[in-house]
């Protein structure tokens, strides 16, 4: 069996770092915890790990958030990986920081890199991991919030939660999405 795990984000140095990047974050945790690392493809970079008899592709694509679905669809089809074996993984600022929501698919909730795959596909029909940034920002700073750095009391607490995601991912494979739901949802 073979999954595809996208981690939002957006590639470039200055991404690095911040809330909306949590989804390369949790690639990132995946690929090094596997003794992986990642080769730039196209429209991406992309790994893959073994767990448990399963092999995950793991991508980060490089199209921007905005044009995420381009890098989901094209690898889906590449690697010949259907729709209830995809896993996105996103940073969301409708969720309270430290919390964890995992759904079998769903509208886009104003995450433009989830309206893009939505788009793309044609559906909402994959599963996704929203991590929660919180929304503590004034009103019309959204993207600064959003393409902002951590401060330095969520450092503290990305390193669990980035785990958390990604043992997530792991059970999506194994447990299925209703258990990963189950054990690994977090309020």
């Amino acid at each position: 069996m073979k999954y595809l795990v996208a981690g939002l984000g957006n590639m470039g140095a200055e991404y690095d770092g911040t809330r909306h990047n949590i989804g390369f974050d949790v690639a990132d945790k995946l690929v090094s915890d596997a003794g992986e690392k990642f080769k730039h493809e196209h429209l991406g970079d992309l790994s893959s790990i073994k767990y448990k008899g399963r092999t995950f592709y793991i991508l980060k694509p490089s199209t921007y958030m905005n044009l995420s679905g381009k890098a989901l669809q094209y690898w889906m089809r590449k690697l010949s990986i259907p729709q209830d074996r995809v896993i996105v993984i996103l940073d969301d600022l409708n969720i309270p920081f430290k919390s964890i929501r995992i759904r079998p698919n769903g509208a886009d909730g104003g995450h433009n890199g989830l309206k893009n795959i939505n788009e793309v596909l044609g559906n909402q029909n994959y599963a996704r991991i929203r991590i929660g940034i919180g929304g503590d920002f004034k009103r019309g700073r959204q993207v600064n919030f959003v393409l902002g750095k951590w401060n330095k009391e969520e450092e503290q607490d990305l390193p669990e939660i980035i785990a958390h995601a990604a043992k997530a991912v792991l059970a999506f494979g194994t447990l299925g999405i209703t258990e990963t739901m189950n054990q690994y949802t977090r309020k």
